[in-house]
């Protein structure tokens, strides 16, 4: 289910990561009276009333002198960072970009300075983009400023709303109108989608084009040797024996270290949001440099996301022989370095020469049946109550924990819920232990399982709250 996108949008210094700070709840941009500041987009988690979404703090779109836009110093005494000029223009294809991607935008201006040219420039910007708009005005921390934001009535963008993102003022009437707007929350679904939608992801230049290719049986990507080839998420559509499967071809994602300003680190949004409408993840890796952690890192997001995931080794055929006669010695240290994948299969393929390259759809169609699985009650209750007559749960304080019964409330990750006596007694080890218990008899294929464990309430205080 893909959360809606919210965009913070505006000139540079009207406050864009101070109210996305207050919006997601923590410091999590970098906040600078200078105007250039931020240079990249942010994207966080937020959630208001229930609802969950998506912000995105982006850098302030300039009106830019002459000199600039060819790439050159800012003119004397412009109010910039002294190295942000050559950025300029890509902070602004990065906001434009934002604004594409958006469901909903912030508009943020200054009540201190009032409307100016670049605000003016910021609006004709959105109405052309025909998204939602809400004009917010920042800063009216006071009654006086409150009277000064309603010039910004002028630009016609409906109702002006007033707030102060530093002391949070305002701040909860927007996000309610906010939430009034977004769209509607979808249902979570019961069985697959007619297409499987998988995403390929990985490093740069490990081959995930290639791999593309190949599954494809036609050139349908641009390949190239170049590390950081393919910028936006791009979907192609196949049938596989009569199966719809949207492949989803990703940009690779650097270290955060080395993800360079600009187009790039849009490409990193671009490939998160992927995952959220993702079924299948084929983690690529390079086989002749082995695992690192940065695809653990690229493994953790996928992971985080509930996607299920087959590892993909690629270019098999690069790695001398005496490594190929070591395979299983090979998945071992791959299996090591993903500890916490280890329902995961592993395949050994080459993109250039189509080595094993057909285990991959098969692999696929197979996790996702897992994936909508869904577990009959009295066998999974008779499962868990074996395990724990086997090893009894932990205790602490002379209170061990006991578990009532379980039952399955979702799929698409299959989803668990413990009733104990407390939930607190419950020790990740433990929770680990019963959920290799499942995997023993319904091993979910390459599909993550989540479990949370409910205090069940005790006989009086269960019927007392009946209606």
């Amino acid at each position: 289910m893909v959360k809606p996108l919210v965009a913070i949008v505006g000139r540079p210094n009207v406050g864009k990561s101070t109210l996305f700070n207050r919006i997601v709840g923590e410091r999590r941009a970098v906040v600078s009276d200078i105007p250039g500041t931020t240079r990249d987009r942010i994207i966080a988690e937020a959630e208001w009333n229930g609802r969950r979404f998506l912000v995105v703090d982006t850098g302030g779109i300039e009106i830019l002198p002459p000199n600039v836009e060819r790439g050159l110093r800012p003119l004397p005494n412009t109010p910039l960072l002294e190295d942000s000029a050559p950025f300029i223009p890509l902070i602004r294809a990065q906001a434009e970009m934002a604004i594409e991607e958006a469901d909903l935008i912030l508009f943020l201006t200054d009540a201190t300075t009032g409307l100016t040219g670049a605000d003016r420039e910021v609006a004709d910007l959105l109405r052309r983009s025909e998204k939602p708009v809400l004009l917010v005005a920042n800063k009216a921390d006071n009654e006086a400023r409150d009277q000064q934001a309603l010039e910004f009535y002028e630009l016609d963008m409906g109702d002006v709303y007033t707030v102060s993102a530093l002391h949070g003022t305002g701040v909860a009437d927007v996000l309610d109108v906010v939430v009034d707007l977004l769209p509607p929350a979808g249902a979570e679904g019961e069985s697959a989608t007619e297409a499987i939608h998988v995403a390929i992801l990985g490093r740069p230049n490990v081959g995930k084009s290639s791999l593309l290719n190949r599954l494809l049986g036609e050139e349908r990507a641009i390949v190239s040797p170049v590390a950081g080839t393919t910028r936006d998420a791009l979907d192609t559509e196949m049938t596989w024996n009569g199966q719809k499967i949207v492949l989803i071809d990703t940009a690779g994602i650097r270290r955060r270290g080395k993800v360079e300003p600009g187009v790039e680190k849009y490409s990193v949004l671009r490939t998160a949001r992927a995952l959220e409408r993702t079924d299948v993840a084929l983690l690529v890796l390079d086989a002749p440099e082995g695992i690192t952690a940065q695809d653990a890192h690229i493994a953790g997001m996928i992971a985080a996301e509930g996607v299920s995931v087959v590892v993909v080794v690629n270019k098999w055929d690069a790695v001398d022989a005496a490594t190929r006669a070591r395979r299983p010695e090979f998945e071992a240290q791959v299996r090591e370095g993903l500890k916490f994948l280890s329902y995961v299969p592993v395949l050994f393929v080459s993109a250039l020469t189509g080595l094993h390259v057909h285990q991959i759809l098969p692999t696929v169609v197979d996790i996702v049946e897992a994936r909508f699985q869904r577990l009959p009650a009295g066998q999974l209750n008779d499962l868990i109550r074996t395990a724990v007559a086997a090893h009894p749960g932990p205790s602490k304080k002379g209170q061990r924990l006991k578990i009532f019964h379980v039952t399955q409330t979702g799929v698409a990750p299959p989803t668990f819920i413990f009733f104990v006596n407390d939930p607190e007694l419950v020790h990740f080890s433990y929770q680990r232990f019963l959920e290799n218990c499942i995997r023993e008899v319904y091993p979910f294929p390459g599909t993550p399982i989540r479990m949370g464990f409910r205090a069940r309430h005790k006989k009086g205080e269960a019927e007392s709250q009946r209606p």
